[in-house]
């Protein structure tokens, strides 16, 4: 078996390595200042990446800092029960631990009593990829949870409707588009979300430079706003109105221009006649004349896109704003067009799916709230834990989340988990949520790791594809994957030790490349593939599987990666359809009864009068979640955690420097932050926060509030179960 290079083979004294940074989904390439001890020393944008072509953030110019975190934990951690006293542990007794503890309780009470928590780094890992299925798999459970319920679901819920596939997620075309209608986003400052494009301040340049249009509409005059052609503030929750009312005057002005085979267009056209611009404006605040001339000019510009995300998403019509940003893009005629949205071809191919999605396969225990991808929403994690019955939850583990400041009524969740009769967490930190574990498993740092993104990839804006192998030796430290692979082991209560006769990650590898090989008809004999661990086997048999392979017309591998170290460029995005659809019909399916349904609410809400204050989140540019506030380079200046507010509403209310801020799931004393780039009527408090007490030294001095305090896990977007943190009604007064 050939061996592929690698920068370990030839690490002498200080060395220049490169790497993918892992920190947020611009896939942007490193290259890194290694001295004598492995300890990065310098970190630099990687020039000669073909996507990122040096752009740097300050998230990846701290990458040595996260790398080397006194705070890291760097071997097990078993907390003594019924005691706060945790004490470092070996790996053997550490998983005979788990092995003794998980399936008791499953043989008592049952595999649905225990719950896996699939953290949001999860996406941003090759293990978390190809190895959490171990887990969840030996679990047996359907009370699986991921931190897309509080994120990204109605996104892929939607495509997984209209598509037949919630994989298949249209990017806008952002290098070729003449027009780009941007809600709820804020890419200046998140680098990009559900469309990786590293440098997409660039890209947005470069759209005005060559005469095109950016439109920005968001509740904040935030910093991409500031930098659009247009910014329109919007009352936060409206998204679907307004998208209903430019898709009713495409419709009365004869606009639409529908270039794909699609199903569903009257149902469509008679859904938007309830929504006239004049009525859309109350609700939104957005003028009719304005909606119609957004209507015009998409319609009107050779090639345009629409987007928006996580504003839109964790809002109370989250599923059908983005089922009607597509709806748009089709009856517009740039759906699977350059300069419109596409469908990246990522180059690792996994499991294609061969059957339309259907959400809603099980149902949650208490709420009965709808499965959607294999998982229940995170919002009802603490129903499942706290309400006595069969099947309720007895054990957790989680996995590179932090869900008592991630998810809704954190409060609520953060005494539940002190309830559990036992709890394990993979993670680098004893943080918020992983104090409640029994036993931590920290994985290594992230240059002893390989890099490959597999999930971000998937929804690129260029088709591009880079490979990272680990640049530190282990040691002693067992790599992320075995960790997963030896936790499935040990919930199964299957032998978990390794040995010299057996090793259970090769094991498992082997086994999955056997079953992909079979599948891809080799069934004679097993292929030579590349790679020094079983991982990177895997790796090669997706490369040569994929679009682009070896074995499907192409040349990619694993060695052309390992040739290639700055990354490949494979192209522009190029149309897809119909190949790319799962639906029963071959065709773009887009009215489903689902969402037409969810339309009813959509019209009681219009009659409803908003609320006099709403909260909406925060994104900050040094900052990435919950998991980013103990590195002092990352926290203070516009990172900090302050309750932004127009000046007119502190006058309005007689506040001063601070406020009591009231919800109906609790309160917070927070430091006002008054600003005119917020709308009157609307007040924003940042996610992620609320260290005090925290082990971690520099959060701990830098602890804020956790915003989710005044979440409500009872307001759900209805279809995909998504937590709702935008458009809150609360209540302001004097401290």
């Amino acid at each position: 078996m050939a061996r592929p290079t690698s920068p370990i083979d030839s690490a002498i004294g200080s060395r220049n390595l490169l790497r993918t940074c892992p920190l947020c989904e611009a896939v942007c390439g490193l290259e890194l200042t290694l001295d004598a001890d492995d300890r990065v020393t310098a970190v630099r944008g990687d020039k000669q990446d073909p996507f990122s072509t040096g752009f740097l953030c300050p998230k990846g110019a701290s990458f040595g800092r996260l790398d080397s975190d006194p705070d890291r934990l760097t071997a097990p951690m078993i907390r003594d029960r019924g005691s706060d006293t945790w004490r470092t542990a070996s790996w053997d007794e550490a998983f005979d631990l788990i092995a003794e503890r998980i399936p008791a309780i499953k043989s008592a009470h049952g595999n649905q009593a225990v719950a896996l928590y699939l953290g949001n780094p999860n996406a941003h890992t090759v293990a978390g990829t190809l190895y959490a299925p171990a887990v969840i798999r030996a679990l047996g459970t359907k009370n699986l949870f991921s931190a897309s319920t509080a994120d990204q679901m109605p996104k892929q819920l939607a495509c997984g409707l209209l598509f037949g596939d919630p994989l298949a997620v249209p990017v806008p075309d952002l290098d070729r588009t003449g027009y780009l209608l941007m809600l709820g986003a804020n890419p200046l400052e998140s680098n990009g979300s559900v469309c990786t494009a590293p440098d997409f301040p660039g890209r947005l340049r470069a759209l005005r430079e060559r005469g095109g249009r950016l439109v920005v509409v968001d509740p904040r005059r935030t910093r991409t706003a500031a930098v659009a052609d247009e910014h329109l503030f919007i009352r936060p929750g409206a998204d679907a109105y307004l998208l209903f009312g430019i898709v009713h005057t495409l419709f009365a002005e004869g606009l639409t221009d529908i270039a794909v085979a699609a199903n569903g267009v009257d149902q469509v056209r008679a859904a938007a006649a309830d929504f006239p611009p004049d009525l859309v404006a109350e609700r939104t605040g957005v003028p009719a004349d304005t909606v119609r001339r957004l209507a015009r000019e998409l319609a009107a510009a050779p090639t345009a896109a629409v987007y928006a995300r996580i504003g839109t998403c964790t809002a109370e019509f989250g599923t059908l704003t983005q089922w009607l940003v597509d709806v748009l893009n089709a009856l517009t005629g740039n759906l699977d067009r350059p300069g419109g949205v596409m469908f990246a071809t990522a180059a690792a191919r996994g499991i294609v799916r061969t059957k339309p999605f259907r959400p809603g396969r099980w149902r949650s225990r208490v709420r009965q709230l709808p499965e959607a991808m294999g998982e229940l929403p995170v919002a009802t994690l603490v129903d499942e834990i706290t309400t006595p019955g069969e099947g309720q939850v007895r054990a957790l583990i989680t996995v590179a989340g932090n869900p008592v400041l991630s998810a809704p009524s954190g409060p609520r969740l953060d005494k539940a988990f002190a309830g559990l009769e036992f709890m394990v967490s993979v993670d680098r930190y004893l943080n918020e949520t992983t104090r409640h574990a029994d036993v931590i498993l920290p994985p290594p740092r992230p240059v002893q790791s390989p890099h490959y993104d597999f999930a971000l990839l998937q929804f690129a804006v260029r088709n591009y594809a880079r490979y990272s192998p680990p640049l530190v030796q282990l040691g002693a430290q067992p790599s992320e994957a075995a960790v997963y692979v030896r936790l499935g082991a040990a919930v199964s209560g299957q032998p978990h030790n390794p040995t010299a006769d057996f090793d259970p990650l090769a094991a498992f590898d082997e086994f999955v490349i056997a079953d992909t090989l079979q599948r891809a008809g080799f069934v004679q004999r097993r292929p030579d593939l590349l790679g020094t661990t079983t991982t990177e086997q895997r790796l090669d048999l997706m490369l040569r599987l994929g679009p682009y392979g070896a074995w499907n017309g192409g040349e990619l591998s694993l060695q052309t990666l390992l040739d290639n170290p700055h990354g490949i460029d494979l192209g522009p995005l190029r149309p897809r359809l119909p190949g790319i659809l799962r639906t029963a019909s071959g065709k773009v399916e887009l009215a489903p009864e689902v969402l037409l349904a969810d339309i009813g609410r959509l019209r009681a809400g219009s009659a409803a009068a908003p609320a006099d204050l709403v909260l909406i989140g925060r994104r900050h540019l040094r900052s990435n979640n919950s998991w980013m506030h103990n590195m002092d380079r990352l926290v203070g200046g516009t990172n900090r955690c302050t309750l932004q507010i127009h000046p007119d509403d502190i006058a309005r209310l007689g506040l001063g420097d601070h406020a009591i801020v009231k919800s109906a799931a609790g309160s917070l004393t927070v430091p006002l932050e008054p600003t005119e780039t917020i709308m009157p009527g609307v007040v924003s408090l940042p996610h992620g926060w609320g260290h005090a007490g925290s082990a971690q030294q520099v959060a701990a001095a830098n602890p804020g509030v956790n915003a989710n305090t005044l979440t409500d896990d009872s307001v759900l977007d209805i279809p995909s179960g998504n937590a709702v943190f935008n458009g809150i009604p609360v209540s302001l007064s004097p401290v």
